[in-house]
């Protein structure tokens, strides 16, 4: 359902407005729009009718719980006296509150929709230059990229959207940014179907929140929106990115790993090169001193460097962003070295596409993986790795989907799964073992799984060491999968793995 924006006035001041969505998001929207003279009402699915929220107590608004619009039959009716809702990204197409609302004609706009027509207008002075991200993976780190090379250049630049900043938020800050690096998500482009950014870029697409779109095809149509301002920039490896449609008009630009046509941004020779914005190959940057290394740090920078470079930055402030732009934690951070050996934490790859990426950067691991794989299936992720795969340890609730996966495509490759049993403990198992170890811990049930799967990962390079390969260059935490069944979010989990990594440095130095 893409809300029909074309006939809603911008004047917000006296606008009656529906807010759903109380959390960041929420409030962010919310201080907007009391600034501009709305008058709102906050609608959160969690909300318990009797209890206060402080944040909205403070601000003196109304709170409406989840049955607030529900119909004597069990059905939803819409508002009857709303002009505007404006949803946090989480809400689905099929809400029935959204769904009921859009028949009744009342639009409905997500947070980034409300800053894009906010900007447009003027109200917080000249319209800001666009540049959009999206893709399954690589999002953040090329938002951040993006960012450091307009830093470089001396922009007035600011990284928003789902990034962290809002970009509601961003148009409020000061000292004023100019540019706005957004980062996307398919939610967030979905409840935006006017953003036109000067340009954009689609990484990469795989299957992911297939439940929230509907399929793929739908998820896939919400990237590509990205791709319908002035310049769409496409991730010409990627099968389905490369055959996106563009806007009309744009002017397309591809990136690739491999040499560039004209039009497009590649490697020669070992170095990043342009041969979209200049005549001749302008080169930018060794492809060595890009970081995080690997073809996805290097596919990451060739995008930032494409959105700068249709931004006007000079190729000599492509290379000093992307020379001095370290990657964010748990994005590939390495966290610890033993014996040579590099404990790497890339806990944000939260999908099997993104855990390919992390395993291509190295030519042999042993791979932490397993949590919550949302139907998502790893298949792909195994076969296409034996060769690197020096072992792989299985956690969370979806191990043993890994574990089947191994089994069926790379029984060769050691597998161990550590989990907590019902008294607490914590059991460390080999595939194929009638005798597994059983380790009491007192510690956290979450914790003490990561530190036995940091300890079992660590016996399996050990031993990969004394075979044929010569030894594995990485230990890597790069579940495939969400972490909400264990953790309280995927910063946390890699948090775990870095003291897991310390603990087992410290322990071998005791």
């Amino acid at each position: 359902m893409a809300a029909d924006v074309s006939s809603v006035p911008l004047a917000l001041g006296g606008a009656r407005v529906l807010v759903a969505g109380a959390r960041a998001t929420g409030l962010s929207v919310l201080d907007l729009l009391l600034e501009q003279g709305a008058t709102v009402t906050m609608l959160d699915t969690k909300f318990i009718e009797g209890w206060v929220d402080p944040d909205l107590q403070a601000r003196d608004v109304a709170m409406l719980g989840p049955d607030a619009f529900a119909g004597p039959d069990g059905s939803v009716r819409a508002p009857s006296d709303v002009d505007l809702i404006v949803v946090s990204p989480g809400f689905r197409p099929d809400d029935p509150l959204l769904e009921a609302s859009a028949a009744a004609g009342i639009p409905v706009w997500g947070d980034v929709e409300l800053a894009w027509r906010v900007d447009r207008s003027g109200v917080y002075g000249p319209p800001r230059t666009w540049l959009v991200i999206t893709g399954t993976n690589g999002k953040t780190t090329t938002t951040s990229m993006a960012e450091a090379i307009g830093e470089a250049a001396s922009l007035p630049i600011v990284a928003c959207g789902n990034i962290g900043l809002t970009v509601v938020d961003a148009l409020r800050a000061a000292p004023r940014a100019d540019v706005l690096c957004v980062e996307m998500s398919s939610f967030q482009l979905h409840w935006a179907p006017s953003v036109r950014p000067a340009a954009g870029v689609v990484l990469n697409v795989a299957p992911d929140h297939l439940d929230w779109h509907g399929s793929f095809e739908a998820y896939a149509q919400a990237k590509q929106q990205a791709l319908l301002g002035a310049v769409a920039i496409v991730g010409l490896d990627d099968e389905v990115a490369s055959e996106l449609p563009v806007g009309d008009g744009a002017r397309r630009i591809g990136f690739t790993l491999g040499a560039p046509a004209s039009g497009e941004l590649g490697v020669i020779e070992g170095t990043l090169v342009d041969r979209a914005f200049a005549g001749a190959p302008v080169p930018l940057i060794a492809a060595d001193r890009v970081r995080p290394s690997g073809p996805s740090g290097r596919a990451d920078a060739l995008a930032a460097a494409a959105l700068m470079r249709a931004a006007g930055v000079s190729a000599d402030a492509v290379e000093r962003g992307l020379a001095g732009f370290s990657p964010g934690a748990h994005r590939g951070q390495v966290v610890g070295v033993i014996d040579g050996v590099s404990f790497v934490d890339d806990s944000k790859a939260t999908n099997p596409h993104a855990a390919q990426a992390a395993v291509a950067a190295f030519d042999r691991v042993v791979l932490i993986a397993g949590g919550l794989l949302k139907g998502a299936a790893v298949d792909d992720l195994i076969t296409r790795n034996t060769q690197r795969l020096a072992g792989v340890i299985a956690i969370g609730a979806d191990r043993e989907t890994i574990l089947e996966a191994i089994a069926r495509h790379a029984p060769e490759v050691p597998a161990v799964t550590v989990f907590t049993r019902d008294d607490g403990s914590v059991m460390t198992q080999r595939t194929g073992d009638d005798t597994p170890a059983i380790t009491a811990t007192g510690a956290d049930g979450a914790d003490a799984v990561m530190a036995q799967a940091v300890s079992a990962a660590w016996q399996l390079a050990e031993a990969d060491a004394r075979g044929e390969r010569g030894g594995v260059d990485a230990v890597l935490l790069a579940p495939a999968a969400a972490s909400l069944d264990m953790f309280a979010s995927y910063g946390a989990r890699g948090d775990s793995f870095a003291a897991a990594s310390a603990a087992l440095a410290d322990a071998r130095l005791a």
